[in-house]
């Protein structure tokens, strides 16, 4: 079903331009004739996002798409390129828009905070993201550049850019995976008399504000990390 999903998500344009043609498929075409990046993508994400990293294999990848592996190497040429593939695809769907148009802080919590969500509905990918370089990767780089750009123009200086985005960003890792957390996760059980301060801070959680732990949490740290990086500007507006 998931993979169903996404693959007519992202495979619609392709029927589009054969239906604007009025040309069916004609039977027994092959169907590695209709491979592209979009599909190949879809098929990766769908599979990892079911199997895990553990299931997604070049002939695991060939056999969603009911290809040959052969056919599936004249269009991508490693898993490597595949999973640089869909770091890009995902990295799209963050919102870096704030920077340039917002107050820097205002702009680093809109990306935080849609960095944290995407990643959540796509948590077998944090692992894999985390550890892949961005050559190969435009869209990821871009990103980036964007943030990179928009801290330097707030006044943050040139050595503490990279350190202040991987902080934020190993953060907004660990965030994504906690935000599908059981809601028990904390609960101490039949050990609760051996934990006794932990235990009651966990009953004493204000959740009068209705918002899920792992929202407050996130904020919670996000904000600790924005004083972090303000605390390193340079300028008159510092």
């Amino acid at each position: 079903m998931v993979y169903s999903g996404l693959l007519t998500l992202f495979g619609r344009s392709h029927r589009m331009t054969d239906d604007a043609r009025g040309e069916p498929r004609r039977a027994g075409r092959p169907l590695e004739s209709v491979l592209s990046r979009a599909r190949i993508t879809t098929a990766a994400l769908a599979l990892i996002t079911i199997e895990g990293y553990g299931g997604f294999t070049m002939s695991s990848l060939a056999r969603t798409l009911q290809v040959a592996p052969s056919a599936l190497y004249n269009h991508v040429s490693s898993k490597h390129e595949v999973l640089q593939w869909l770091e890009d695809h995902v990295m799209t769907m963050v919102d870096v828009s704030g920077f340039g148009s917002e107050p820097w802080d205002v702009a680093v919590r809109r990306w935080a905070w849609s960095y944290r969500d995407v990643f959540a509905r796509h948590a077998p990918l944090v692992p894999l993201v985390a550890v892949l370089p961005v050559t190969g990767a435009p869209e990821t780089l871009r990103m980036y550049e964007t943030i990179a750009a928009g801290l330097a123009g707030a006044g943050v200086p040139v050595e503490s850019l990279i350190p202040a985005i991987v902080a934020v960003e190993s953060f907004i890792f660990g965030s994504a995976l906690d935000a599908n957390a059981p809601a028990d996760i904390f609960d101490t059980g039949d050990l609760a008399d051996s934990s006794p301060t932990f235990t009651a801070a966990v009953l004493g959680q204000d959740r009068s504000t209705g918002e899920r732990p792992a929202d407050v949490a996130f904020r919670f740290g996000l904000e600790a990390l924005l004083a972090a990086v303000a605390a390193t500007r340079r300028g008159p507006d510092a």
